[in-house]
């Protein structure tokens, strides 16, 4: 298996997870193609993605691969006025992680996450695990609890 610092500080706290490794198509970067290589429900798998408010801060989202981000449900649970994405420059300096390999464990710095509600209808979800190719599988809820995230209802 592949250490990255994501699986490094999962295994430092003596969290239980799995990981699923998969050959990358650079031509096809979604989360459904991601699910459909690894014969999984989208629904099950969770993308990772990085906001900015309009204060200046970062927030961080995860939400299943085959939905999208509703910016106002996300800026009311952040209890902010609105945000939005950050450009896909500002990702590798501002967590360490690049576009598809974006983890919520193991950022630079630790920063408010938000994990969409439906993760509670699944034992295990999968998210990034810190690198394109690697999936962490993860009770939602001791992935919650480390993160120290919030669920809420996030997407359109």
């Amino acid at each position: 298996m592949t250490k990255t610092n994501a699986i490094r500080i999962l295994e430092k706290a003596n969290i239980k997870f799995d990981t699923a490794e998969y050959t990358v198509d650079e031509s096809d970067l979604s989360g459904v193609h991601l699910a459909s290589v690894l014969g999984m429900d989208p629904d099950n798998i969770f993308k990772t993605l990085v906001c900015v408010d309009d204060r200046g801060n970062h927030h961080v989202f995860c939400i299943p691969v085959a939905y999208e981000l509703d910016l106002k449900k996300c800026a009311t649970v952040a209890k902010v006025k609105r945000v939005e994405m950050i450009h896909v420059k500002e990702l590798l300096p501002l967590t360490g992680y690049i576009r598809g390999g974006c983890s919520p464990v193991g950022m630079k710095k630790k920063f408010p996450t938000y994990i969409d509600e439906t993760a509670a209808l699944f034992d295990k979800i999968y998210v990034s695990g810190g690198m394109r190719g690697l999936q962490i599988i993860i009770d939602p809820v001791v992935l919650g609890e480390f993160v120290e995230a919030d669920f809420a209802d996030l997407t359109k």
